[in-house]
């Protein structure tokens, strides 16, 4: 797949240009100037060791020591602490599969890991600008890279689960191509580095996993020492509904006094509806949910509850099974 944007440099996704940690001492894999493009080739959020081939029973043998294996880092010259990098997203090409997964429990990994213990595997089939689900249901595609990030100050090694101030895992669906991402520079010469891939995925990423797919990511780097963030920022166009325009929803809400505990409460209740009035198994429920329904903060302000709602669209379905015109 040709990205159209004619990149000074093409960084590959091989050993010497791969990390799966945080670490403002690792060496740059190449040294750049502000305004250039540069081409990164990203491996699936495991680091290979899932393809199009493999089941639930690979799953359970997954090194995580291994995911989200990142590529890069680039340093960009003269880049300083305090300067903000802007990173101009120019294409984002999948690779024509992907998968959603489910860790087993233990793992903790999703908003209801405790209710949904056993490992799951979805391996989509993409047609065009779709993946293909259980049900006739179709997924649109929008690729964005889930990991996007500069070095942290601190020194050491550091983990890529939780997002920093930096960037790193914060799975902004947004970020798609013709985005900009401005990210706080806290080292010298940045060391931006970028992965974990995904052909689509709901606001929220619940059950873990977006689409994951290795993907090809284009970026322009610029700095701006005109500008001072203390956390990302970013500029983008959408999609801000999965086709990209407002559409017939269905909803659900979670009420509680505690954000976390309503959120779960709006999945929880979407699943159920899913299962109870769609037709798919529980399991189908949450990777759909995952991968597709969005997750909305309603209101903060009412104490003592606040209320998240989880936004399902009907075209994900074909006509005949659609609730709304």
């Amino acid at each position: 797949m040709a990205s159209g944007h004619d990149a000074a440099y093409e960084i590959a996704a091989d050993d010497e240009t791969v990390h799966s940690a945080w670490n403002n001492d690792l060496e740059p894999v190449r040294t750049v100037e502000p305004g250039t493009v540069v081409r990164f080739e990203c491996r699936d959020s495991t680091g290979g060791q899932l393809d199009p081939d493999s089941t639930v029973a690979d799953v359970a043998d997954l090194d995580v020591e291994r995911v989200h294996t990142l590529t890069g880092p680039v340093a960009i010259e003269g880049a300083r602490p305090g300067d903000v990098l802007a990173v101009e997203l120019l294409a984002v090409e999948h690779r024509g599969w992907g998968y959603t997964l489910v860790l087993p429990g233990e793992a903790d990994l999703g908003l209801l890991a405790d209710e949904f213990p056993e490992p799951a595997l979805h391996v989509w089939e993409f047609d065009g600008d779709v993946a293909r689900f259980a049900n006739d249901i179709e997924v649109p595609l929008d690729p964005f890279p889930g990991v996007v990030g500069v070095a942290p100050a601190e020194d050491g090694t550091h983990e890529t689960f939780p997002p920093r101030s930096v960037g790193g895992n914060m799975d902004i669906k947004q970020l798609t191509a013709g985005s900009t991402l401005y990210l706080p520079v806290a080292v010298d010469e940045a060391l931006f580095s970028v992965g974990d891939g995904h052909a689509a995925q709901g606001d929220g990423e619940v059950c873990g996993t977006g689409i994951e797919a290795p993907t090809a990511v284009t970026c322009r780097f610029d700095l701006r020492s005109d500008l001072s963030i203390d956390q990302p920022q970013f500029e983008t166009t959408g999609p801000f509904t999965p086709t990209g325009r407002n559409e017939p929803m269905y909803g659900t809400t979670g009420i509680a006094d505690d954000l976390m505990t309503a959120t779960r409460a709006a999945v929880r209740n979407m699943i159920d509806h899913l299962h109870d009035e769609r037709g798919l198994d529980r399991n189908d429920a949450y990777i759909l949910c995952s991968a597709a329904v969005d997750l909305k903060i309603n209101e903060v302000v009412n104490a003592p509850n606040w209320v998240v709602s989880a936004y399902l669209p009907e075209r994900l379905f074909p006509d005949e099974q659609r609730r709304a015109a």
